[in-house]
């Protein structure tokens, strides 16, 4: 198991098991609000906005609740100014990690990461330690009951993507950054609204891990994905199958 990507889906699944869904709602609807605030608040001239909503869907938020996060990113209720921020820093076993952030507050969401980094024998490094070591990659995720993975492999190619993985937890189609938008709508057209659709830092190459600091590292990146300010996780990890079902049992 290589980098980000699939870790994101086992976070999914726990997520889903743990039924953190006040913690979910948070992060959602400070998607919604900051693709209002950044588009258009009709979801079919914003794609941005359409995905968020569909996420918040189905995540069974009221139909109240997008509205006023939607009215709020539209600057038609106070709310809060929320700016995307990114940090870098280590990981345990010299892994280098990527944290993108939406934050009200630089002061805390900078305090809160520099805090679990440390607990996790990470550290929090300068802007640009790490980010030569990534590729910016567009990156589309469909349930697996979109379609069936031979499907989905032949639309994503129409579309222009660059690659396709698909496995028990959906499908990952990738793409280069400047093309995500026309890739998405275009297979949005043949198989539907996706799970998630955005910008990630794919590893150009990875650093294998043992038990030991696999489990550490495993820990460092379910506390940034639990806190209520990080949007988006990455790093250049590589643990085994047989190791990541140890760990994840």
């Amino acid at each position: 198991m290589a980098g980000h990507s699939k870790f994101k889906n086992i976070m999914y699944r726990k997520g889903a098991q743990d039924a953190k869904r006040a913690k979910v709602f948070s992060k959602i609807i400070r998607e919604i609000t900051v693709a209002a605030r950044n588009g258009m608040p009709d979801p079919e001239m914003n794609a941005a906005l359409r995905i968020a909503i569909q996420a918040a869907k189905a995540a069974n938020m009221g139909k109240d609740t997008i509205a006023r996060a939607i009215k709020r990113g539209c600057g038609g209720a106070d709310g809060d100014d929320f700016e995307e921020i990114r940090y870098e820093g280590f990981g345990p076993g010299g892994i280098a990690v990527i944290v993108e952030a939406l934050s009200d507050n630089r002061n805390r969401t900078v305090s809160e990461l520099r805090t679990i980094f440390n607990k996790c024998g990470g550290s929090l490094g300068d802007a640009g330690c790490v980010t030569f070591m990534f590729e910016r990659v567009g990156a589309i995720v469909y349930p697996p009951e979109a379609a069936n993975p031979d499907a989905v492999f032949e639309a994503a190619i129409e579309a222009g993507a660059e690659d396709c993985e698909s496995s028990e937890d959906g499908h990952e189609i990738t793409c280069q950054a400047d093309s995500l938008g026309e890739v998405r709508d275009s297979l949005e057209h043949s198989i539907g609204l996706c799970r998630s659709a955005g910008l990630e830092w794919k590893p150009q190459s990875t650093i294998p891990l043992e038990a030991d600091e696999a489990e550490k590292l495993l820990a460092l990146l379910e506390a940034l994905e639990d806190c209520d300010d990080v949007r988006t996780v990455s790093a250049n990890f590589d643990i085994s199958d047989e190791l990541m079902e140890k760990l994840s049992a």
